[in-house]
């Protein structure tokens, strides 16, 4: 791995380990508390990666407190949105929360191609400083959930549930590069098994362990990190599912998108994020309009709809791909998928969090936020695994059945592609065959064959993407039909 890679790896997995404990965190020291400490903390991180003069300081700052302050920000948002909105009016706060995530990730590659292509990428960092400490002027004026005396942090728990969830999002994360099941070559493998799989295996085993030892410790009246008995209620269990979808679907089609637009058609960093920007707005209008357009429409019916606009997004953008085509082609899908995804965000967290008591709500926050993360995780993974996996496929067949391909490139292409083609632009493609000394029409036919391999890998990885979006129709019975009052009183 490259050292941004790196960087980005051990964020996500530093995050997605510990969002379980911030959650437990909060209920110890009181959910404000929580919050601005996670805030403090996560500054500190931005602080030090802007003027970070290594890559292990960059480390510590980035991926160490940056990965740990947003592991108890996120679980203490969800309690404080709880302790701030009655329950009426939560469908809109949450929907409010979840959109400028969604935001924030479509903007990403718009703000940070200004900073990096006019200014500095520790500019970036530098911002995250200054709009954190703003946060934490404001924060002081939201109602708080106080500390729950007598609670306590289970280390035995924090590690099991650290390991686990951090080989699961490790395996993932490095499934693109190492193979989900089969290794790539020079890959680490054991067993003739990639070593994704044996990580997914053994995170696993110690998530089924960490279960195992929080059912032994509520049956002991001991302290626990998480009370599995929050899993009895079916409104629990549709929202944490729901979400897992909707977060599969959303990162992998941040991960697709993006590589149209910016290897395909050869858009800068910015110009990519200008042409995201359709999604972002109507997420934002859909986040915060439907609950105020149809404040007693079924949950459950908003949720179906939301799904069933991200797949026709999805479809469109499928069947708008096609050799040629220009980055307009993604306005309209894009805009169908942000409709949803608000749709979406506008309905879930308040659902999670009405099926359990207001005081639990820091706990439902800790394991939505880890379901979302796994969610993310996977759908980046699925996506890049089909993507490659198409690619390299309709490549070697393009070239095998064009005759300017002579037979013996062909065979060298498939030995030398066993690991997956990688997903370059037509330039770097010319570049490297003019300095492997094929030229003519042998180059032009292998340009072309590259060509319309990744618009067929596109549509595959995209079609993958709708048929998960189509099966998340089917676990939404648990989704209540009536929206969550402000005399409604739920037990797990």
């Amino acid at each position: 791995m490259t050292g941004i890679q790196t960087a980005v790896t051990l964020h996500t997995l530093v995050m997605a380990a510990f969002m379980i404990t911030g959650g437990k965190l909060g209920q110890m020291w009181g959910r404000k508390r929580a919050f601005a400490i996670g805030i403090v903390v996560y500054v500190t991180g931005s602080l030090v990666t802007a003027v970070a003069p290594s890559l292990p300081v960059l480390l510590i700052g980035w991926s160490a407190l940056e990965g740990l302050g947003a592991a108890l920000i996120m679980p203490a948002i969800v309690a404080l949105v709880a302790s701030n909105f009655p329950p009426s009016g939560r469908s809109r706060a949450y929907g409010m929360v979840a959109s400028a995530g969604a935001i924030a990730v479509a903007a990403g590659p718009l703000i940070g191609g200004l900073f990096t292509t006019y200014v500095s990428w520790r500019w970036v960092f530098a911002g995250e400083v200054v709009v954190g400490l703003v946060i934490l002027a404001l924060a002081r004026r939201a109602a708080d959930t106080p500390a729950e005396p007598g609670t306590r942090l289970d280390g035995v728990g924090v590690v099991l549930s650290a390991s686990g969830l951090g080989l699961v999002v490790f395996g993932l994360l490095r499934s693109s590069t190492w193979g989900l099941v089969q290794p790539k070559p020079g890959a680490p493998s054991w067993l003739g098994l990639s070593a994704v799989i044996w990580l997914e295996l053994a995170g696993a085993a110690l998530l089924l362990l960490f279960l195992s030892w929080q059912r032994r410790q509520v049956s002991r009246g001991a302290t626990a990190l998480l009370d599995p008995s929050l899993f009895r209620s079916a409104v629990l269990r549709s929202g944490l599912l729901a979400f897992f979808f909707q977060y599969l679907v959303q990162a992998g089609t941040f991960f697709v998108v993006p590589l149209f637009l910016s290897v395909v058609l050869g858009l800068s960093a910015v110009a990519t994020g200008v042409r995201l920007l359709p999604l972002s707005i109507a997420l934002l209008v859909a986040a915060v309009g439907v609950p105020k357009a149809f404040p007693h429409t079924s949950p459950r019916r908003l949720v179906r709809i939301g799904f069933v606009l991200v797949l026709a997004g999805v479809l469109s953008l499928i069947a708008s791909l096609e050799a040629g085509a220009g980055p307009g082609i993604v306005t309209a899908p894009l805009l169908l998928a942000g409709l949803g995804l608000g749709t979406l965000a506008s309905q879930l967290g308040a659902v999670t969090v009405s099926s359990v008591p207001d005081e639990r709500s820091g706990e439902v926050g800790g394991i939505q936020n880890t379901v979302t993360n796994l969610g993310a995780s996977i759908g980046t993974a699925v996506a890049g695994a089909v993507l490659i996996s198409a690619l390299t496929a309709s490549f070697l067949t393009g070239i095998a059945q064009n005759p300017d391909v002579p037979k013996q490139l062909t065979d060298k292409a498939q030995v030398e592609l066993s690991g997956g083609e990688p997903f370059i632009s037509d330039t770097e493609l010319k570049q490297g065959l003019d300095r492997a000394g094929i030229t003519g029409p042998t180059a032009d036919a292998v340009v072309d064959a590259n060509s319309q391999a990744r618009i067929n890998a596109l549509r595959s990885a995209l079609a993958v993407l709708a048929l998960v979006n189509l099966l998340a129709l089917f676990f939404l019975r648990g989704i209540p039909d009536r929206q969550p009052s402000s005399d409604q009183a739920t037990t797990p």
